[in-house]
């Protein structure tokens, strides 16, 4: 599966949404990508899973490690893929990412991390620093979307499904607000989108 193969699911899921959002940053965009639209499609899953493991593969990854909520379903699907198993970190009471569940790093276990949509890269540092807290080795970080075209960093092997780049503005900067294009939520939605 190419990155053209992977931008046909998205939009064949109608994954691709155009408007006027307020994302969960605050900040307002003319676009969103609505990766549920692909999750809910186990074909397409399936798919964009394979093409993460693929990649990791040769890096040999002992556990895959997910943020929730969407990392959970990547993640189950890139662990069964790569025959090996899948834990999920959460938010924590006081912020960042934290192990429940009982679930359980051995030290030095080689970690791939995975998640959905990645837009400003918080969640991927935070799942990486509880994996890092927890013993584990993060070896890779696999997305199905990376929606900051490539201008988010990682000290370890990155590799997105597919790159977009959707520009978002503070309200007061906003191009949509200013020509008074009204913010309409995303179907299924309210009006603050996470982003």
């Amino acid at each position: 599966m190419s990155d053209r193969d992977a931008r046909r699911a998205f939009d064949s899921a109608g994954a691709f949404l155009q408007g006027h959002f307020v994302y969960t940053s605050g900040r307002h965009g003319a676009d969103y990508l609505e990766k549920f639209r692909i999750l809910e499609d186990p074909r397409a899953t399936t798919e964009l899973a394979g093409m993460i493991a693929e990649r990791f593969r040769p890096l040999q990854p002992e556990l895959v490690a997910g943020p929730t909520t969407g990392g959970i379903i990547l993640a189950f699907e890139v662990a069964r893929q790569l025959g090996v198993d899948a834990v999920y970190v959460e938010r924590g009471d006081t912020g960042g990412r934290v192990l429940r569940r009982g679930f359980e790093i051995s030290p030095d276990t080689r970690v791939l991390v995975v998640d959905d949509v990645v837009t400003t890269g918080g969640s991927l540092i935070e799942t990486q620093a509880c994996i890092a807290n927890a013993g584990g080795v993060v070896i890779g970080v696999g997305v199905l979307a990376d929606r900051t075209a490539g201008r988010v960093k990682t000290n370890v092997p990155f590799y997105a499904c597919l790159t977009v780049d959707f520009p978002s503005y503070p309200p007061e900067e906003c191009p949509l607000c200013a020509i008074g294009i009204p913010v309409a939520p995303p179907r299924g939605s309210s009006t603050k989108v996470l982003a």
